[in-house]
């Protein structure tokens, strides 16, 4: 079985923690660390998990929440069900069985 990896992403708690309620509150903080990022950017970085993030960045939110990235970053296991497969008579995953043909009959309208 493959372990499929994800994480939790709890920006939005941390700022709620340092009493920081709105997305905007984050945008002066950072540029005084360096970071320029638009309303949008801070606005998408809190409310969805970033699937790529700049060090700078990490390191400025780490800094202005007073915390480590792992109180930012949850990691978790996803258990995603995968696709079934063919089975064999004996119940084992047959993957080289042929694929069953069906006779289909095609109609057209009026016939």
């Amino acid at each position: 079985m493959i372990k499929k990896m994800g994480f939790r992403w709890r920006l939005r708690l941390r700022m709620a923690e340092q009493e920081l309620h709105q997305t905007t509150d984050l945008v002066p903080l950072l540029a005084e660390r360096g970071v320029v990022l638009s309303r949008e950017q801070v606005y998408r970085l809190v409310t969805q998990p970033p699937q790529r993030l700049n060090m700078d960045v990490l390191v400025a939110l780490c800094d202005i929440l007073d915390c480590t990235p792992n109180d930012l970053i949850e990691p978790t296991v996803v258990n995603q069900q995968l696709r079934k497969s063919a089975k064999s008579e004996d119940g084992a995953t047959d993957i080289t069985a042929p694929p069953v043909a069906r006779r289909s009959i095609i109609r057209r309208p009026g016939q």
